[in-house]
């Protein structure tokens, strides 16, 4: 089989807010060298404004009609070997599931409400935790997006209690063997 053929053995980070995506993208940035991309940062780059502003000025569907534009580029076999961390939310969209699935290895960073909280407290740049109950908020997120994670991940990870180094090590081990059997 030529590399053109071979399937996409990108590693792709989903899970809620403060889950640990960025951070363990990072990790797997530095042990394998692959490209890193996170589409949050990729479409403020590209939007040339912050992820709040644009739900802000567009409301959030403008928002995941970006997240989308770039699931599909992302889906182009001309790099087939990323790193990609995504946008909480991404799931929503039934596209966006196969457009995941379709990148390679899924991979879904939990974590429980209050280590989600702890996380996301100090942040004000969360536009969907803007409410005047943000664990109650994230409690509705979770309970309309855990089924949608489960269902696009080829592997589930708890991040609580276990460091970005442990992450990344379970994770690749379970990547090398998911390629493995793709062959």
């Amino acid at each position: 089989m030529n590399e053109s053929m071979m399937p996409p053995k990108n590693i792709v980070l989903i899970g809620f807010m403060g889950s640990g995506k960025s951070t363990v993208g990072r990790e797997l940035h530095q042990r394998l060298g692959y490209p890193w991309v996170d589409t949050d940062h990729l479409i403020e780059q590209r939007e040339r404004k912050s992820i709040a502003a644009i739900f802000a000025e567009s409301g959030e569907e403008a928002f995941r009609d970006l997240e989308t534009r770039v699931l599909e580029e992302l889906n182009e076999p001309q790099v087939p070997r990323r790193i990609i961390s995504t946008g909480g939310g991404v799931i929503g969209r039934a596209q966006n599931r196969a457009l995941l699935r379709g990148l390679g290895y899924v991979v879904w960073l939990h974590a429980p409400t209050s280590v989600i909280v702890e996380r996301t407290s100090k942040n004000r740049d969360r536009p969907l935790l803007h409410a005047e109950d943000p664990v109650a908020r994230i409690e509705a997120l979770l309970a309309v997006r855990k089924p949608l994670y489960a269902e696009t991940a080829h592997l589930k990870v708890d991040t609580a209690g276990l460091d970005c180094g442990e992450l990344a090590t379970g994770i690749l081990e379970s990547a090398r063997y998911f390629f493995s059997c793709q062959l």
